[in-house]
């Protein structure tokens, strides 16, 4: 379990402090940030340290054992038009590279918001929006940061990987959980004072494993390969086709040649 007392040390005088609820189970800190929304009308975190429905991207199960890693989920309300919420979801990624660069970790993201330590997952995010009730909006942002885990499910292993497993030493998880919510305070702020990713974009770009990578695009429009040049504004993958016009994808399956498998 989390210590508490680490825990608010680490959030003493930050906007998070006394805003973060540890459970020991829940079935998804997303889930569970969204039954307490309507209940707050300023930010909340809620962690647990195991999950028994965790869910990623697309509805794909994220595995949760107990007490290595960490689950939570942040409740913020943007002052950004709900349709230009999506681009906190890049904005988070890059939150969770930053802070990991301050503890030696050299991360990566896959676009769109996968963080990635060579060619393994070690973090996925899940951006939801939830309406108030009275016109406006807020965002809870799942985050699952494998931490100091060190054996994964055969269905996984080759793809995922943990801080511990890549430096060979644990992590504190409270330092970590703290950093992060601040992290994503500052990158959340930075695109509501733009409206868009420009601010956060060449920071994004240094850091995104597909620049100038073939992938392919698995769209139910159409499939296409082409090269990675970067991100758009609104954080769209611009990737020019194997035939030459360059096309902006703003959702949908990226593979990426040489991480996950692709080959």
């Amino acid at each position: 379990m989390l210590e508490g007392k680490k825990l608010e040390e680490a959030l003493h005088g930050g906007p998070w402090e006394g805003r973060v609820v540890c459970l020991p189970v829940t079935d998804s800190t997303n889930a569970e940030v969204r039954r307490r929304a309507a209940q707050t009308k300023s930010i909340l975190a809620v962690t647990a340290e195991e999950q028994t429905a965790g869910r990623g991207r697309r509805g794909r199960t994220w595995i949760s054992p107990p007490g290595e890693n960490l689950y939570f989920s942040a409740l913020v309300r943007p002052d950004l038009p709900a349709p230009k919420a999506p681009m906190l979801t890049p904005a988070a990624a890059l939150a969770v590279c930053r802070v990991l660069g301050t503890f030696g970790v050299r991360a990566r993201i896959k676009w769109p918001n996968d963080v990635v330590i060579g060619a393994r997952k070690v973090c996925g995010i899940l951006t939801e929006l939830q309406p108030d009730g009275q016109g406006g909006y807020c965002v809870v942002t799942g985050i699952g940061l494998n931490v100091n885990q060190e054996r994964f499910p055969d269905s996984i292993a080759s793809v995922a990987t943990s801080l511990k497993r890549e430096c060979g030493r644990a992590f504190e998880r409270e330092t970590l959980l703290a950093d992060i919510l601040c992290g994503l305070t500052d990158c959340f702020e930075a695109v509501c004072r733009t409206g868009d990713l420009s601010g956060l974009r060449e920071e994004y770009e240094s850091l995104l494993a597909n620049r100038m990578r073939q992938v392919e695009v698995l769209d139910p429009a159409g499939s296409f390969m082409g090269t990675a040049l970067g991100i758009d504004d609104s954080g769209r993958l611009l990737v020019r086709r194997s035939d030459g016009p360059v096309e902006a994808v703003f959702s949908g399956e990226v593979s990426v040649r040489g991480i996950y498998g692709y080959v």
